[in-house]
Parts: C-alpha cells; structure tokens; sequence
C-alpha cells in the first residue's frame, strides 16, 4: 500500500506538470487537479489534499476555489459527513475532448485541401518538381485514426463506462 502512495504521488508530479502546461494553471493547481484525477470517484477532502501535496491551507483553498470557478471540479457529500469530496468534472473532459476534435478535423481537412492543391498542381509540373504526397498521406490517417479514438472515449464517458 505505502508502493502505491509512493507511486500516485510521483505520478501527481509527473501529471500536474503536463497539466500545468496544457491547461495554463498554477503549479499547485495542477497537482491538486492531478491528485484528485489520480483518486477517481471516491473523491478526495480537503484535508487529504493538504497532508498530501504539502501545502498551506491557504493555498489549497485558493486553488481549489479556482479549480471550481474554471468547472473543472465538483463535489459531493455524505449522509452524516460535513467534508466535500472533490471530484473531476466529466462535463469539461467532454468540452477537452470536443475541442480536440474540433482542433484534430481541422487540421486534417487542411492536409486534404493542400493536397488537392498540390495534386492539381502536379499536373502542370515536370516530374522533378513534382509534390509529394507521404507527409500529408500520414498525417491524414493519423488524425483519422485519432478522432475515431478520441470520439470512442468520448462515447464512453457520454455512456459513464470510464
């Protein structure tokens, strides 16, 4: 059991740095947004996230009342338990992945459009000159294959399989 504590805090650190870039928040933001992805749906205290990442009470509440504001988070309670259960909104992974989506078919419509381009262009060039198609061909089938992905996660979330 200590292993796993061990191995969620590193992971904690590794996550809140990738999150901390991605999503433009403050370190300890990203950590506790880590820590809380990292215990899943039993959700985490208050408490929990003050003994565990090392931090004022201050700044944990600071930033997990920003964390709030930005819908990242929510919380639940228990019968007969005054604490908040912190827990990651599945609300804005979906509105993550549907700007992913938006982002990734964009991108490979702009693939298809520069290689029709490129393709008509081909007819009036001598062979030497001529484009060629592999960089476009790949990224294309890459992001097929990504937004297929990315929609069957969404799908799961949407069908609360996660």
């Amino acid at each position: 059991m200590e292993n796993l504590e061990k191995r969620k805090l590193a992971l904690v650190e590794k996550l809140g740095i990738f999150l901390e870039k991605k999503e433009q928040i403050a370190p300890v933001a990203a950590r506790i947004f880590s820590f809380i992805i990292l215990t899943g749906k039993q959700g985490t205290t208050f408490e929990d996230l003050v003994t565990n990442l090392c931090a004022s009470k201050s700044t944990i509440s600071t930033h997990l009342n920003h964390l709030q504001d930005l819908k990242k988070l929510e919380y639940f309670t228990k019968p007969g338990d005054r604490k908040k259960y912190f827990i990651v909104n599945v609300d804005t992974m979906l509105q993550s992945i549907d700007n992913m989506l938006k982002e990734w078919k964009s991108e490979k419509e702009l693939h298809q459009e520069i290689k029709a381009y490129k393709v008509d262009v081909n007819t009036i060039l001598d062979q030497e000159h001529q484009f060629e198609f592999g960089y476009h061909d790949s990224s294309i089938e890459f992001l097929h294959g990504a937004i297929l992905s990315i929609s069957k996660l969404k799908e799961s979330l949407i069908n609360n399989d996660h």
